[in-house]
C-alpha cells in the first residue's frame, strides 16, 4: 500500500468514510495565503521543482539548517540540482515533522509519484517532476485549478495599485477568484522616519492632505474602498502582542502629529496611538462588512547577521510570548466594539498556551448581529501550530470552549503553487478527531450530523462568513 492513501493519518473507520466521502471531494477556500496575483495572471512556466518547492520556503530552509546544510544550497548560488538534492537528504531526516508529510502529500497529488523521497532516489524524483513540469498541466493557474481551490485571498499593502487582481477579475479564462486582503502593517511602523514616508505616499495615492489624524482617516478609508471595489473582503494584521492602551482623541492626534513630524514616541505612546488606529480600521471594517483577522505572537528576524544578509521571512523567527495578553485583548475587542461596533474577527494566535485565552476571550463577543453564527473566530493552527499536535490543540480547545459546527477552517499561509495538500493535511485530522470522539462514545455516530460539520468546517462556513 502507498504511504499516502485514504487511510493516511485517520487510524478508525468513521474518520476514513467522513474522510473519503465527505471531506476529499470539497472544493477549497484559500482565504489567507502569500501568493502573488503578478504570478498567477502571467501563468508563466516553472523552471524547476527546485523552484516550486524551495524558493521562499523558509519552512525547507529551517530544516535544511538543522540537518547541517550549508547556507549555498539554501539561499545560496548552487544549483537547482545541488539544492534538490540537500533538500532530499533533509527529508529522510524529518519523520516527525509535518514537511515529511506535506512532501509526499505534494509528490502524490500533483506528480503522482508515490516513492519516498531520500538520498538515495532524488534524482529520479527530480527529474520526474522537471519533466512533468515543462507542460502545460503545471502552469500557476493549472495547478490552483487541478487543487480545486475556489477562491485565493493574497496579501497586499494599502498602497498597492492591486492591478493584477484586477486583470485576473476580467479574465473569463480562469475561475478562481483571485482577491485582495488589506493588511496594513505600515500603519503600525514603530519607525517615525518610515511612518512619516508612508504618510506622505498615502497622501501623494489619494489627494488628502493628511494634516490630522482626522485626515489620515480619510485617506485610509478611501483606500479601503478602493480594495473593496476590487473584490476585498478580508484585513489582515500581524502584531508581535496585542495590547490596548486607552487615550484622549486630543492625545492620539498630539501623538499622530509628533510621529508625523518624525519624533519618537515611547512604547507606552505607541500603544496609545496602535489602539487608536486599530479601533479606527475597525469601524470602516465594519462597515464593508469585512472579517478582521489578526496573526499575533511572531518574533520576527531574530538572527541579526542572518537578517542582514538575507532580510525578512527567511527563517529566522519564532514563538512570542507577552504578560497581560487576557486584558489587553479583551480591553482591545471591548473598544472596537464600544466604537463602531465589532467587525466580524478571526484571531490566531501563535503561542499554544494561550489558546484558552483567545478560545474564551473570543466568547464574550459574539454576537447574532450580522446573521453569522460565531462572528467571532478562533483561527486555524498557524504557522508553527499547522502541525498534527498544533491542529488538534486548537480544535480540541474551539470545541471545549465553543461550537466546533462553526469554525471556518483551515488556510494554507504559503507562498507555495503546491501547498493546498496543507488543506487535505487539516481535513485527515479534522476526520480523525471525529472519529475518535465517536470511537470513544462521546458523540453519537449521527452520519447527517457529522457529515455536516465536517462540511461546514471545510467549505460551507467560509464561504457563508466570508460572502465572497
Amino acid at each position: 500500500m502507498d504511504f499516502i492513501n485514504d487511510r493516511f493519518m485517520i487510524n478508525n473507520e468513521v474518520g476514513v468514510r467522513l474522510y473519503k466521502e465527505v471531506a476529499s471531494q470539497l472544493p477549497i477556500v484559500d482565504y489567507h495565503c502569500h501568493l502573488d496575483a503578478k504570478e498567477i495572471y502571467e501563468n508563466k512556466e516553472i523552471k524547476d521543482i527546485t523552484q516550486l518547492w524551495l524558493s521562499g520556503d523558509h519552512y525547507k530552509w529551517r530544516a535544511m539548517r538543522a540537518n547541517g546544510v550549508d547556507e549555498r544550497f539554501i539561499t545560496g548560488d548552487a544549483t537547482s540540482e545541488e539544492k534538490f538534492k540537500a533538500w532530499a537528504e533533509t527529508v529522510e531526516s524529518a519523520f516527525g515533522n509535518p514537511l515529511y508529510h506535506w512532501t509526499h502529500l505534494e509528490l502524490s497529488k500533483y506528480f503522482s509519484c508515490h516513492l519516498l523521497l531520500d538520498s538515495s532516489n532524488w534524482r529520479e524524483v527530480m527529474e520526474h517532476c522537471n519533466r512533468l513540469l515543462k507542460t502545460e498541466a503545471f502552469r500557476p493557474r493549472s495547478l490552483i485549478t487541478r487543487s480545486n481551490v475556489e477562491v485565493i485571498c493574497t496579501t497586499d499593502a494599502p498602497l498597492d495599485s492591486l492591478e493584477y487582481h484586477r486583470l485576473l477579475q476580467k479574465d473569463n479564462s480562469f475561475s478562481t477568484k483571485v482577491l485582495p486582503t488589506f493588511r496594513p502593517d505600515d500603519i503600525f511602523e514603530e519607525s517615525s522616519a518610515v511612518f512619516s514616508a508612508f504618510v506622505d505616499k498615502l497622501a501623494a495615492l489619494t489627494h488628502v492632505k493628511i494634516a490630522s489624524f482626522a485626515d489620515f482617516d480619510k485617506a485610509i478609508a478611501q483606500r479601503i474602498e478602493w480594495f473593496h471595489q476590487s473584490g476585498c473582503r478580508i484585513s489582515d494584521h500581524g502584531p508581535v502582542n496585542i495590547t490596548y492602551c486607552s487615550a484622549t482623541p486630543e492625545c492620539i492626534a498630539s501623538l499622530f502629529t509628533r510621529k508625523c513630524a518624525g519624533e519618537e514616541l515611547t512604547g507606552h505612546e505607541h500603544a496609545q496611538l496602535n489602539s487608536a488606529m486599530f479601533v479606527m480600521l475597525s469601524a470602516h471594517y465594519k462597515k464593508y462588512r469585512w472579517a478582521m483577522q489578526i496573526h499575533f505572537g511572531a518574533l520576527r528576524n531574530n538572527n541579526s547577521d542572518m537578517y542582514s544578509k538575507l532580510g525578512i521571512n527567511t527563517g529566522f523567527d519564532s514563538i512570542s510570548d507577552q504578560n497581560g495578553l487576557a486584558l489587553n485583548l479583551n480591553q482591545l475587542l471591548n473598544a472596537m466594539n464600544q466604537h463602531a461596533g465589532l467587525p466580524k474577527t478571526i484571531i490566531y494566535n501563535l503561542n499554544a498556551s494561550y489558546n484558552d485565552v483567545v478560545a474564551t476571550t473570543i466568547a464574550n463577543f459574539q454576537s447574532a448581529e450580522d446573521g453569522i453564527k460565531s462572528p467571532i473566530q478562533f483561527g486555524s493552527g498557524w504557522w508553527f501550530n499547522d502541525t498534527r499536535r498544533g491542529m488538534e490543540n486548537q480544535l480540541t480547545c474551539l470545541a471545549d470552549q465553543g461550537l466546533l459546527m462553526h469554525f471556518v477552517g483551515m488556510l494554507t499561509d504559503s507562498r507555495s503553487l503546491v501547498s493546498y495538500p496543507r488543506h487535505d493535511y487539516f481535513r485527515r485530522i479534522l476526520c480523525n478527531l471525529i472519529g475518535e470522539w465517536v470511537q470513544r462514545g462521546e458523540v453519537p455516530d449521527n452520519n447527517n450530523i457529522l457529515t455536516r460539520m465536517v462540511k461546514n468546517i471545510c467549505h460551507d462556513n467560509a464561504c457563508n462568513y466570508f460572502k465572497f
